[in-house]
Parts: C-alpha cells; sequence; structure tokens
C-alpha cells in the first residue's frame, strides 16, 4: 500500500481525500517509481474539477521524480536505482509510489536535482513545444508571453530571449513584472493596472507581435487577437480564467487572417520519440543555464487541497511541487 491523494466525484480542492491504494508489481514495460517528489500544474484542477473527466475513484497528476525501484520484463533503458522523471499520462501522480510505462519514463542528467525535475517536466516540455514546433521563433520576432509569472511563462520568457526574440510579458502584479523582467522579458505589462492590448501597439509602433501565447483563456483572448499583427498566431494552450467564449471564425480574418491553434502537450509528444526528443531538448538549454526552473513552494502531498486552492487563486508563482 502507498499513499495517494484520490478524488472520488469531480468537484473543488475539497474533493481530495487522503488514501491507503494498492500498487501493483510493474508488467511487461513497465517500471515502478518511489516518487520524491510530485510537480503541481494547471491540467490537474481541469481533472478534478472534471473540464477533463477522468474515471473515478482516481488520481489526479501528470508529473514527477523519484528512483526507480523495479521494472517490468523487457526494459532495457532503465534499471533500478534510476532517477527519473515524466510529463505524461495516465494520470495518477498524487502518490508516493506508482507504475508508469518505461517509453514514458526519462532518465533525468545527474545534475538536476529532483524536486527541479519534478516542476520543470510538464511547463518545460509545454514550452518546448509552444516555443519551438507550434510557432517556431527565430530571432528579431516580437512575442506576447500571457501569465508570464506562472511556471509555463517564465520558461517562455527565457526561451524566447535565448532565441533571439523580443519578449513582451503580461502578469498581474508590479512584483510579477519585476519578476518577469529578471528572467528576460523585455517589456512587462500590469494587465490589473494597464491594457495589455494598447500598451502592445505601443511597443511594437502599431504593428503588433508575430505570436500570442495565452493560457489564461476567457479573459485575455479577444483582446490577444488585437495584439496580432497580420497572419499572427493566436496560441490558446491553456484555460486559467475559464474557457474561451465561443466567436464566429469570420473575426479572425477581418483582424488579418490570422491563425488559431489549441495545442496540447499529449499531442505533441504522442510517440515516445517525440516525448523524449522534448525532453531532451528542455533539458539543454536548462543545462546550458539559458532557462532556469525556480520552485516557489512546497507543499506536503496531504495539503493537495490548499496548494490547488493557491494555484487557482494565482497566489503561486513559478513552479510548485508536492513531497510525498
Amino acid at each position: 500500500m502507498t499513499l495517494a491523494i484520490r478524488i472520488h466525484e469531480h468537484g473543488g480542492p475539497e474533493k481530495f481525500r487522503v488514501d491507503e491504494v494498492q500498487v501493483p508489481a510493474p508488467k511487461p514495460g513497465e517500471v515502478l517509481i518511489h516518487q520524491t517528489a510530485i510537480g503541481l500544474n494547471y491540467i490537474d484542477t481541469y481533472h478534478r474539477s472534471g473540464l477533463y473527466p477522468m474515471t473515478l475513484p482516481g488520481i489526479v497528476g501528470m508529473e514527477a521524480a523519484g528512483v526507480v525501484e523495479a521494472v517490468g520484463e523487457g526494459v532495457t533503458n532503465i534499471v533500478a536505482g534510476d532517477k527519473v522523471a515524466y510529463a505524461s499520462g495516465p494520470v495518477g501522480a498524487y502518490a508516493a509510489r506508482r507504475v508508469m510505462p518505461a517509453g514514458r519514463v526519462i532518465k533525468i542528467p545527474d545534475t538536476l536535482d529532483m524536486n527541479t525535475a519534478a516542476g520543470l517536466m510538464v511547463k518545460g516540455m509545454t514550452a518546448e513545444y509552444l516555443i519551438r514546433r507550434t510557432f517556431p521563433v527565430k530571432a528579431g520576432q516580437i512575442i506576447l508571453v500571457h501569465a508570464a509569472a506562472g511556471g509555463v511563462g517564465q520558461i517562455l520568457c527565457q526561451w524566447g530571449r535565448d532565441l533571439g526574440a523580443t519578449v513582451i510579458a503580461t502578469a498581474g502584479s508590479d512584483e510579477k513584472c519585476d519578476l518577469v523582467r529578471t528572467l528576460g522579458a523585455h517589456h512587462a505589462i500590469n494587465y490589473r493596472r494597464d491594457s495589455f492590448k494598447d500598451r502592445v501597439k505601443e511597443l511594437t509602433d502599431g504593428k503588433g507581435v508575430h505570436v500570442v501565447y495565452d493560457g489564461v483563456g476567457a479573459d485575455t483572448f479577444l483582446d490577444s487577437l488585437d495584439c496580432l499583427r497580420p497572419l499572427g498566431y493566436m496560441v490558446s494552450f491553456g484555460n486559467a480564467s475559464g474557457p474561451v467564449p465561443a466567436f464566429e471564425p469570420k473575426i479572425l480574418s477581418s483582424k488579418g487572417s490570422l491563425f488559431l491553434t489549441r495545442p496540447s502537450l499529449w499531442h505533441y509528444t504522442m510517440t515516445d520519440s517525440d516525448y523524449q526528443q522534448s525532453a531532451q531538448d528542455l533539458f539543454d538549454v536548462v543545462t546550458r543555464d539559458a532557462v532556469k526552473v525556480s520552485i516557489s513552494k512546497t507543499y506536503p502531498l496531504t495539503e493537495a487541497a490548499q496548494a490547488h486552492i493557491d494555484l487557482e487563486s494565482r497566489a503561486t508563482t513559478g513552479s510548485v511541487i508536492l513531497v510525498p
């Protein structure tokens, strides 16, 4: 048996229960991991609330780091004692021990500690596909990053600057704006005080940005379209403020023949080879210090409900981890 945080019905953070669950031995192609740190991600709130329904009772969570305890038959690339991490389904990371498919487990560099790895994988691999593949950012382009003080936003700001782009960031306070400037944002806009749409127009001499990376959703979507130059890309990858409202596709042509995509980490890492390559590209920028990951807070796993409350109220910055 092992400690786990489960939900027996969808709803708010109060639905979490501290349970003891049975952990099976690894089957062929699987590994058993003793988890030392678990990453907190906004997608966890979607699974908990039912926005992304899951089988109940169930354990949420998509990211963790730990040490391999045992491997199933046929697993040759990983051995017991390896330090590993993952950023993938199946859901079930909120537990002290769990079984995972070997192809979705990644050996982490010796220079990377467990806490950093647990707070890095989902957010970092999300940033990788957004900035390298959804809209491949090039030197000289201008990008707009919403929720820049959050985990994905911080990495996008640093990675964008490393690629030679001009980074415009939005955040919800002056303190958060100061933070993202230290992480590479050339300009930071306090969206609670200023119109980010107007400021972006000022900062780009009315031309607009090449791409908007928006994990906020309802509160930012329509104004973000007005921040784009003709043929610009609107990349809507999250719903922190709620789902984007319905709109007529014609609005995209009227605002400059814009492109709109709603990508997900799952589709960009469907094959094990794409998944492993995404992680390696992420490790490359981290190990050469082009991207730094901050763990802003840790919670005991048993306090997962409070961690979700803080995350949804935007009281956190950077990466947050749960410790079993």
